[in-house]
């Protein structure tokens, strides 16, 4: 029976498979050839069903090995748009996924947070009504039910498309199911043994558990088991004040709950500058989030169905009882189970694989993209990861990941947008350089939000006249500091920006005033 297809689609569920893509190559071809329009769920079963009474007639007593010109591990950010590639320069390319099409972004990170960070300010700005002369009867309710389901539903919009875009890929075969490498050159996924020259693994990463006292007496709430969550959890205890910890404290303090933070070093961010830091600090306190630092030795204990934070060993009770603990400590790849020592790929001391500046790892034909190879930790990072991959293989363009500039956002509101280096760092370097600061109440169309926490910041090479890195913390900051990437990236001095014309009333007009004030690095405080 001839089924066109697409992509052949093998869950751990199919029988026969191995004689039907390895067993028999005619059949393998008919049910292989054309390019049908979308297919719905029940012709998916239709197809499968199809290809399974057919191969069960082919009959072979020895393991059979699917033999591809590659392999991708993974379906994040880096995975689906490298299949597309591969499979469009001729290549017969499988794609493997453990759970979730799409990955962390899409299910578990950027999609679901950012669009919980929606419904949050929608009720901080409920809130504030008054402060625009408009008068709301009542007290602001959440329904967080609508909540979870809004943002289910964004996700499932994403998730879906990456399933379908992959099923309907051409020269594709999609497996659902976990990887592991047997060989040099083999993946076993389910009862399915394959084989190509080129594999790209992209498996991710996860929230890292640490050892900390207590923590296996008590329940626990991650980046990833948050996301079921369905009601306002009364007072929210989160562990790790960097971006992931303090993107959920604003979320759940706006929607009405008690938010504590607890973070073990002096200051939050620690990654970004001290001014920085301490207006991030300043912002969240100001919505009532509490902040404790310097909270030396962590422990955790149930204490009635409530969890106990201790935050220090030595000098005193300190210690903070809340509903709910969330930990936001760091991220874990997603190395454990792969197999990696049977290939011979080798990780660091925190598991994450060892790529060179072109993502290769140290066995040829094997490459690491995204989170698992630890050089950025970023969904836009991990989608150049693809770029460069694909560059070098197929347009003989040498990208590197060195190549790249720094660049991030974390989606408190007021958001705040980084590029290139901070201060610290440059101080650090010894280089000749200028500074710009200005704060955000002098930007007239923060003024005219009544939004003017924060502050922009710029650095500059004294000698060269190019623009080393830049901070903006405050209305629009995660957009309006891609004006200033870009000028970075075009390699031209500073000038070129602040002799252009921008549109106001903008953020992105005061970049040039800014611009226009700069003082020597050496002459403004540290």
């Amino acid at each position: 029976m001839a089924v066109a297809l697409n992509a052949l689609h093998i869950k751990a569920s199919d029988s026969c498979k191995n004689q039907v893509i390895s067993g028999n190559w005619t059949l393998w071809a008919v049910l292989t050839r054309g390019r049908p329009a979308a297919r719905n769920l029940n012709s998916n079963e239709r197809s499968r069903n199809s290809i399974s009474d057919a191969a069960s007639a082919v009959k072979d007593e020895q393991e059979m090995i699917h033999k591809y010109d590659a392999i991708v591990i993974g379906t994040g950010q880096s995975g689906p748009s490298l299949a597309q590639r591969l499979t469009t320069e001729g290549m017969k390319t499988a794609v493997i996924e453990r759970k979730l099409f799409g990955g962390t972004c899409v299910n578990v990170g950027c999609i679901p947070t950012k669009t919980l960070v929606a419904s949050a300010r929608s009720a901080y700005m409920a809130r504030r009504a008054e402060d625009f002369g408009v008068m709301i009867n009542g007290s602001i309710q959440m329904d967080m039910k609508r909540v979870k389901a809004r943002k289910d539903e964004v996700v499932r919009q994403s998730n879906e498309g990456v399933a379908n875009w992959l099923e309907n890929m051409s020269n594709l075969t999609v497996y659902e199911g976990h990887g592991r490498f047997e060989g040099l050159h083999t993946v076993r996924v389910n009862d399915e043994l394959l084989e190509a020259d080129k594999i790209f693994i992209d498996v991710g990463a996860r929230a890292f558990i640490p050892d900390m006292p207590g923590l296996s007496e008590v329940n626990y709430l991650t980046n990833s088991s948050i996301m079921a969550v369905d009601f306002l959890p009364e007072h929210l205890v989160v562990i790790g004040g960097s971006y992931i910890g303090l993107e959920f404290a604003q979320i759940y303090r706006r929607f009405g709950g008690r938010v504590s933070v607890i973070q073990r070093g002096e200051r939050l961010i620690p990654r970004d500058d001290e001014d920085v830091s301490a207006a991030v600090k300043e912002i969240l306190e100001n919505e009532g989030i509490e902040v404790h630092l310097n909270a030396t030795c962590i422990a955790v204990e149930n204490r009635g169905g409530q969890v106990a934070a201790k935050l220090d060993c030595e000098t005193g009770p300190r210690e903070v009882v809340g509903s709910h603990l969330l930990l936001a400590v760091g991220r874990h790849p997603n190395t454990d189970d792969l197999g990696l020592e049977k290939a011979g790929i080798e990780t660091n001391s925190r598991g994450f694989i060892m790529v060179d500046d072109q993502l290769r790892t140290n066995v040829p034909g094997i490459w690491a993209m995204g989170d698992v190879n630890g050089r950025g930790g970023f969904t836009h990072t991990s989608y150049n990861d693809y770029e460069i991959v694909a560059a070098n293989l197929f347009d003989n363009d040498p990208r590197r990941v060195t190549d790249r500039i720094f660049c991030s956002a974390l989606y408190i509101d007021p958001p705040l947008g980084r590029v290139g280096k901070t201060e610290r760092e440059v101080r650090k370097s010894g280089r000749k350089a200028l500074i710009g600061k200005m704060m955000m109440s002098r930007v007239s169309r923060a003024r005219e939000r009544s939004e003017t926490q924060g502050f922009m910041k710029i650095l500059v090479d004294a000698e060269t006249k190019k623009i080393l890195g830049a901070t903006i913390l405050g209305i629009g900051g995660d957009e309006v500091v891609h004006s200033i990437l870009d000028i970075m990236y075009a390699d031209v001095p500073y000038t070129v920006i602040q002799r252009a014309v921008h549109i106001h009333p903008t953020v992105t007009e005061l970049i040039p005033t800014m611009l226009g004030d700069l003082k020597q690095l050496t002459e403004a405080s540290a």
